[in-house]
């Protein structure tokens, strides 16, 4: 059996290529908490709440909190309505309502898109503190009229520090 010539260059090649995407995809340190669920089959049924739970240690400085939506493009409105339930430490219930625009009035769809799928991350609360540290428990529910609601692929939350002015 003959031997294939192998290329001297092709592991330093792989290692190279693997160093620079960890380069490029370094870690984000304003982050404090990023977590995305699927909708399983694209169907949410307003009885599943996707939930998170985020250990919250800064009760000092101002945070960001964010909504990840991936909808596909078959999403038969162009907004979302969603309950918040957020649950404290201490036990107490905060719950909000929020609307997300998903596509602009012409009909085109918001974020950033790639085929049929497309991707928003909105700002929920800016500048928030938390007033304790500890367990907190988020709660999202589709609001909608229709149940279950088709198009819905992901759904997320983000937490990070608030970039402080200078």
């Amino acid at each position: 059996m003959k031997e294939v010539p192998r290329n001297k260059f092709s592991g330093s090649i792989i290692l190279s290529a693997v160093i620079a995407a960890m380069l490029f995809t370094s870690c984000d340190n304003t982050v404090v908490f990023e977590q995305n669920q699927k909708i399983e089959k694209s169907l949410w049924d307003v009885d599943k709440p996707v939930v998170f739970t985020a250990q919250i240690t800064d009760t000092v400085h101002a945070q960001n909190v964010y909504l990840n939506i991936r909808n596909a493009g078959s999403y038969p409105f162009s907004n979302l309505f969603l309950f918040i339930n957020t649950r404290f430490p201490g036990g107490q219930l905060d719950r909000d309502t929020a609307e997300i625009m998903l596509a602009n009035a012409d009909g085109k769809w918001l974020g950033n898109g790639l085929g049929d799928i497309w991707d928003n991350r909105i700002l929920f609360k800016h500048n928030v503190r938390f007033p304790q540290a500890g367990e907190y428990r988020f709660e999202l529910i589709q609001a909608m009229r229709m149940n279950p609601l088709s198009g819905m692929m992901d759904v997320g939350l983000r937490i990070e520090k608030a970039k402080e002015k200078k």
